[in-house]
């Protein structure tokens, strides 16, 4: 491998941490990774423009800390100087502005693995009784989220959103029309 290319791998696995689970998620733009991941390993601020997942577009100024990749999807974990508050971010909703910030003095991590730090974005399970929970979780369309639910091996009641429990239905229709 070229040492130019050996370098930024180098760089890449430094800043990050590997979540070992099998996960669909959208595809990160490589040029992007390696913009964070040298602002993590330098301690340098990052500026960047973030689509949160309604769409709302903010301008955030951070301190980059830890690339995790979970499956496909990869989370910037950062303390968020705007906000004073550690923060995970979606490195496929970010668009690094450059040049990088000033050098920052490392803060402690949470005491929480950092790859835990992104389960909350993943989903969560809560117990309410000993035969019944409440999973709380998402997906980058209300397709996928369906086919994640069929794929739980369980039965399940959806609450909301209403456009979830439509789509089931058009699914549970389309099912019952393939089968004799």
């Amino acid at each position: 491998m070229p040492s130019r290319l050996r370098g930024r791998i180098g760089t890449l696995q430094a800043a990050m941490v590997a979540v070992p689970r099998d996960r669909r998620g959208p595809v990160v733009d490589p040029d992007v990774l390696t913009a964070v991941a040298p602002a993590c390993r330098a301690h340098e601020r990052l500026r960047f423009d973030y689509t949160a997942h309604p769409g709302a577009a903010t301008r955030r100024e951070v301190e980059p800390y830890r690339l995790v990749n979970w499956g496909r999807r990869w989370y910037l974990l950062a303390w968020d100087l705007g906000r004073a508050d550690w923060r995970t971010f979606r490195v496929d909703r970010l668009r690094p502005r450059v040049p990088t910030g000033p050098r920052f003095t490392p803060r402690d991590l949470p005491e929480e693995d950092v790859a835990e730090r992104v389960t909350p974005a993943v989903g969560t399970v809560e117990s309410v009784d000993d035969h019944t929970c409440v999973l709380h979780t998402g997906a980058d369309a209300i397709e996928t989220l369906a086919v994640y639910l069929g794929m739980l091996n369980a039965d399940f009641h959806v609450a909301d959103p209403l456009e979830l429990v439509a789509h089931l239905r058009t699914l549970a229709a389309r099912y019952t029309a393939a089968t004799p």
